[in-house]
């Protein structure tokens, strides 16, 4: 797989109530390669930093997560900060309660939402 052939994998989540996971079960191979988790919404970011974890384990060299409404909800940035994310790009979309601890987080990176509108 190269920038030219990019493969595709799938994270597939199974929940007993919300806000836990039951399991996450990996479809496709990561091994070796760079992977971008693509996602509407971050809450508290369980799930987002167990996907980096499980795909770190497969064999993903480096995790990215674009994501375009960041809420960052309870211990989301704290989490993020000590995930295997490389780092995590999100729009503007929201602006959270925690914005200035948001900021300060080297792992996430925020852009405009102005160009496309």
């Amino acid at each position: 797989m190269g920038i030219d052939n990019p493969g595709l994998a799938m994270l597939i989540k199974h929940r007993s109530k919300p806000n836990q996971i039951e399991s996450m079960d990996l479809v496709g191979t990561v091994e070796g390669c760079d992977v971008v988790i693509i996602d509407d919404m971050v809450d508290t970011a369980g799930t987002l930093c167990e996907a980096a974890k499980k795909l770190k384990e497969a064999g993903a060299v480096r995790v990215y997560a674009f994501i375009t409404h960041g809420l960052f909800s309870g211990p989301a940035i704290e989490r993020i900060g000590n995930s295997e994310l490389e780092y995590l790009i999100t729009t503007n979309s929201i602006i959270p309660i925690n914005n200035e601890e948001m900021m300060k987080c080297p792992k996430i990176r925020r852009v405009s939402l102005g160009p496309l509108l």
